[in-house]
């Protein structure tokens, strides 16, 4: 194979993989025009089409398909063949991209970075947030951040923060319309500010305890985002209520901006762990950027 194939094969992947000439574009550093006419090459060379293009969608045919099941493996291995070459160099590099939750990101990742950073200038840390469960194989991130009942079995998983303390809450105008519920099945009757969750499609539950039992609650409402900022804001504004983090609203709280119902029964969420293959755990910069969500894990248990 020589480099022009090896070039090509890259890019015609990028695109099956993508489903998106211009996603698969960004992805690997080409114009969108200068991909179309890659893939386009690879096909007359190869004599047979790849792709199949609409003016929405973009597919690989079963010829397709059948290549990037072979090329996809060897190429995600060569790159990180060439990853743990910083073994050799004096200072760690590369790019660690990292899909995690907004709240984590803010609250646990992005605090422990600073650091690390300043030490080493040549380490780069992309966080994408994403509320869907994303497979960090096949969408290219070096790790994953969740609550840890979604961590997969055959993952490490590296637990990076205590339990999630929730918390309902509502503008006190929004109480003034709309009387606190006498109990949390009650809530199905309010005006509920949600988050989408992308995977399943579905709007987050809130979890609540009823007589000792967990249960989980959906309501409807008139704004779902998938930003706890935005959501925040909608619930100062008396718009409905929400169901946050508490640490996330503490400042509202205290200043009388919001008020918290059912304190006593809203159960707190599981810890987030950080997950990644087992292949990941031998990259130099990867081994720091871990070993510094465990200094500051360390860190928050001392400070509580």
């Amino acid at each position: 194979m020589n480099r022009e194939d090896m070039a090509d094969l890259t890019a015609f992947v990028a695109v099956a993989e993508e489903r998106n000439f211009t996603r698969a574009a960004t992805r690997i550093g080409v114009s969108q025009s200068a991909l179309s006419q890659i893939v386009r090459r690879l096909e007359e060379r190869l004599g047979v089409r790849l792709l199949d293009r609409t003016t929405r969608s973009v597919a690989p045919t079963p010829a397709g398909e059948r290549l990037v099941e072979r090329m996809a493996p060897m190429l995600r291995e060569l790159d990180e063949s060439l990853t743990e070459l910083g073994e050799f160099r004096d200072k760690p590099a590369g790019t660690i991209r990292i899909t995690s939750v907004e709240h984590a990101a803010r609250k646990y990742i992005r605090p422990a970075l600073t650091q690390l950073l300043e030490d080493n200038p040549d380490i780069t840390v992309e966080i994408i947030i994403d509320y869907g469960l994303s497979d960090v194989v096949s969408d290219r991130f070096d790790a994953g951040v969740r609550l840890g009942e979604h961590v997969a079995k055959d993952m490490i998983g590296v637990r990076i923060s205590p339990e999630i303390q929730m918390a309902i809450v509502g503008a006190p105008d929004y109480f003034r319309r709309h009387p606190a519920p006498a109990e949390p099945r009650g809530l199905v009757d309010h005006r509920c500010i949600n988050l989408r969750l992308p995977t399943s499609d579905t709007l987050n539950a809130w979890r609540l305890l009823e007589n000792g039992e967990e249960i989980r609650i959906r309501s409807d409402g008139p704004l779902i985002f998938n930003s706890i900022e935005l959501i925040i804001d909608a619930a100062l504004d008396g718009t409905g209520l929400a169901y946050l983090p508490l640490d996330q609203v503490v400042p509202h709280l205290e200043a009388g901006r919001l008020t918290r119902i059912f304190a006593e029964q809203t159960p707190p969420l599981p810890p987030y762990h950080l997950y990644y293959p087992n292949r990941r755990h031998s990259a130099p910069a990867f081994r720091l950027f871990v070993d510094a969500l465990r200094r500051q894990v360390r860190r928050l248990s001392i400070t509580g």
